[in-house]
């Protein structure tokens, strides 16, 4: 008498193209249960595949932790491009500063992965990683009048990048100071795009 099959998982992975696949289950195992859950050995049963499969696609799970990560930065520019082309009637840099609110408040362990994780920190020049991250942050020069010098573009970006980041990780920690908690995160968003553009104006205005 011959044994029987054994079963596979009920969403066990059937088809060609095992990294897409192990990037798109570690992606949902991040937002469900932070980075500790995309371990090599859950993601294989969960896809019914060997234990050694994964390892032919990836090196290591920081390895494959950093395409979650790049995916979700292209996921990220997604969102950004989105709300400029079709976003409220707000300033280019008012929507994008509210669409990196509500990402960075909506999908937290992602956005954790993503800046404090140290991926970005190891990721080559050059990397998937690495260029998926600068095109999110290319989105936010774009907004920045062009009529100033490239430097001057790039701080206000950088400035402005680094203002909201802090802002998000401190609204969704809970970590805002009690005194100030009248005071929405949106309408903190709002005044630091306008303090931004009066900024920006002010450089615009002294190069004339």
């Amino acid at each position: 008498m011959t044994d029987s099959p054994a079963r596979k998982a009920p969403n066990a992975y059937h088809h060609g193209g095992l990294r897409e696949a192990l990037i798109e289950a570690a992606m949902g195992a991040v937002e469900r249960s932070g980075p500790q859950a995309a371990s090599f050995s859950a993601l294989a049963k969960s896809l019914g595949v060997s234990q050694a499969a994964p390892y032919r696609h990836f090196a290591d799970r920081e390895d494959l932790l950093a395409a979650v990560a790049a995916r979700a930065f292209r996921t990220f520019s997604a969102a950004f491009r989105e709300m400029i082309d079709h976003g409220p009637e707000k300033s280019k840099l008012g929507r994008i500063a509210h669409a990196y609110l509500d990402f960075g408040l909506r999908h937290v362990e992602l956005y954790r992965l993503m800046y404090a994780s140290r991926l970005l920190q190891r990721a080559p020049v050059g990397s998937e990683l690495y260029t998926a991250a600068d095109a999110s942050f290319d989105l936010v020069l774009e907004a920045v009048d062009p009529s100033l010098d490239d430097l001057t573009r790039r701080r206000f970006a950088l400035k402005f990048w680094t203002s909201m980041h802090g802002i998000v990780m401190l609204a969704e920690q809970g970590l805002l100071p009690p005194k100030i908690r009248k005071i929405s995160v949106r309408e903190i968003i709002d005044e630091l795009v306008r303090d931004t553009e009066l900024a920006i104006g002010a450089a615009a205005s002294n190069r004339e």
